[in-house]
Order: C-alpha cells, then structure tokens, then sequence
C-alpha cells in the first residue's frame, strides 16, 4: 500500500461501530479545501500506542476510531462546496453537513456538544492534515478546564489524552 492509497474499513484489525449514534447539534463552519479532502480522503493510521486515532472514509463519511479500543466515536458527512459565479459548477470545498458521535457513556464520555464540534474539526486539523490548529488547541484546553472546574490544567496533557502523539507534530 502506498502512502497514496486511501485507507479502507478492512485496513484495520478491530473497529466497533458507533453503538448509540448521538446526533450532534453543532458543526464546524471550516470549509476544507480540495486538496485538504483528497488528504482526508487517505485517512489515518495509528502508528504506535501514543497516537490515538484511526481514521478512514467510506463515500463521503468520515469515520473515527480509537485506536486501542476501535471503538467508533465520530462520524461526519462531508458536502462539495459548489464554487460561485458563472463558471461552471465545480466544488469550492467540502464542509461537514453532518454529524453523529458516541452517545454511549461507557464507551466515550460526552463533553458537550460544544466539546464534540471542536473535537471532530480538530481530529481532521490535526491528526491527518497536521496542522498546527492552536486556536482550537486553546479551545480543547478552555473546554476541559471548564468541564472539570479545574484552572491548572496541564494543555500537553490535555492534548495528549485527547488527540494522541501525532497532535504535536
């Protein structure tokens, strides 16, 4: 398999669909560009026990596992963009139209509708187009600290329980 050759359902050992489909109330407004959904497209392979997420797409669903459980926990439908003006219809990107995450609590812990929205775009920003996304990574720490009513979380260690080792690189 070349580092071209999209990931598949069938390139993983253990996936477990989403159990409790949890439909989410709020999506990224991010348009992703063609070239960003051509590498969305080739999904992502966890590499080791530090990285925390596999991802592949099917059509035009994207779907998210953890890595060590295979549990499924986000899955978003993608839409072209189509491009403005006269010219003919050609996609301007690809934006999220929507969303399902885990809503089992004993499989993944909901943060919040708010949590899962920031969470699916930083996945995509992060893990598989290895974006720097520090805007959203300050989200991700505000969130958690918000949610435990603690002020002197550690952002590494948030990040690294959230996203995995691929997140820093």
């Amino acid at each position: 398999m070349t580092a071209d050759t999209p990931l598949a359902r069938e390139s993983f050992r253990r996936l477990h669909p989403i159990s409790v489909p949890r439909p989410m109330s709020q999506l990224p407004d991010r348009v992703w560009t063609v070239e960003d959904w051509d590498r969305i497209r080739r999904g992502y392979r966890a590499r080791d026990m530090d990285e925390k997420w596999n991802i592949f797409v099917e059509d035009d669903v994207v779907f998210m596992h953890r890595s060590w459980t295979g549990y499924g926990v986000y899955e978003a439908t993608f839409t072209p963009t189509p491009a403005s003006g006269p010219a003919p219809a050609t996609a301007r990107g690809w934006r999220i139209t929507s969303a399902v995450a885990e809503g089992d609590g004993e499989r993944c812990r909901s943060k919040g509708d708010e949590y899962d929205c920031l969470m699916l775009e930083l996945i995509i920003s992060t893990v598989i187009l290895g974006e720097p996304s520090t805007e959203l990574r300050a989200g991700l720490v505000a969130l958690t600290a918000a949610a435990s009513g603690k002020s002197d979380v550690v952002p590494g260690v948030v990040e690294h329980s959230a996203l995995g080792l691929r997140s820093g690189s």
